[in-house]
């Protein structure tokens, strides 16, 4: 079906549309983006719109209410013309989705990733172990607030300290702490945010020794290494990216550092770092002082996260 202007609203004709313009943009996941901006564009989700492409739905029997046909296909087509231009998905949605979180991003915060739900798990999974009801946690190197906030909403009593040292990311950190206000309050757990340098001995220097976990995902890509994908090059803020030294070591050994003074005897540190840094990093973690350290694998089998304990 068309519109009285002539313009195919079908659905299927809609998502062949964006495909293509995708495709000729060289995004492999051309018809996943189109069908995720489609259903955003008409206020619904994509079983929503799976359901209207199986019925023949035009996008005026699939768009809610509050969103006219004519407005989501605008901006539909302005959505994809972003896309083409390679801005990331979650940053044209304004979110994305992280362990339970929906979190708001945006240009000037990095984009939390799923590897990065696997270290958090790690966090959990040892504070349980622990039998710890109330846990003093640190998050640093906060970002969008993606690693804290989950300890915060997914362990009841848990006191969370989150350190950001970007103005432009702080301010995606505060915005989801607030929208999660509510989840926090039935949780019973607070959450702290902190700018400053994560790897300095004057932040959060009240906590020193009394922190059960830190977890912390630093930059950590080698400075030589610029990411080929554009969608990271090009858009994710290289202050969260870039680990301060050739091989990226030098911002994750200053978490290794300040965790030391941080935790409480007994207490962990969890580090996200590049596939290529887990001999060195485990260096690092014995040559200050701490024990029980090991190298954590992400889904793919990859080294991806440092285990460290104080003694």
């Amino acid at each position: 079906m068309t519109s009285a202007g002539g313009d195919p609203q079908g659905l299927p004709a809609l998502v062949q549309e964006g495909r293509n313009v995708l495709r000729a943009a060289g995004l492999e996941a051309a018809e996943h983006d189109a069908r995720v901006l489609l259903a955003e564009a008409a206020g619904v989700d994509l079983h929503d719109l799976d359901k209207g492409l199986l019925l023949g739905w035009d996008l005026d029997q699939l768009a809610v209410p509050t969103r006219n046909a004519a407005q989501a296909l605008g901006d539909y087509r302005s959505w994809l013309q972003r896309r083409s231009e390679r801005e990331p998905l979650q940053y044209i949605l304004g979110h994305t989705a992280f362990r339970m979180l929906d979190l708001a991003v945006g240009p000037g915060v990095f984009i939390p990733r799923p590897e990065t739900e696997t270290v958090v798990q790690t966090g959990l999974d040892w504070i349980a172990a622990q039998g710890l009801s109330e846990p003093v946690v640190v998050d640093l190197c906060a970002g969008s607030g993606a690693v804290g906030l989950s300890v915060a909403t997914e362990v009841g009593g848990a006191r969370v300290w989150a350190v950001e040292a970007s103005d432009e990311a702080a301010v995606w950190t505060r915005r989801n702490a607030d929208a999660q206000s509510e989840a926090l309050a039935r949780s019973g757990s607070s959450y702290h945010l902190v700018h400053g340098d994560a790897t300095s001995g004057t932040v959060l220097a009240e906590l020193d020794g009394r922190v059960d976990l830190v977890i912390s995902n630093p930059p950590y890509i080698p400075m030589d290494r610029v990411p080929t994908q554009p969608e990271v090059r090009d858009w994710d803020p290289a202050l969260a990216l870039y680990g301060g030294s050739p091989d990226g070591c030098l911002i994750p050994e200053g978490i290794i550092r300040r965790s030391a003074d941080l935790l409480r005897p007994g207490g962990l540190l969890v580090m996200e770092h590049d596939c290529s840094q887990g001999r060195a990093l485990r260096s690092m973690a014995r040559q200050a002082g701490y024990v029980n350290v090991s190298t954590g694998r992400d889904l793919a089998g990859l080294d991806r996260y440092l285990l460290a304990q104080v003694i």
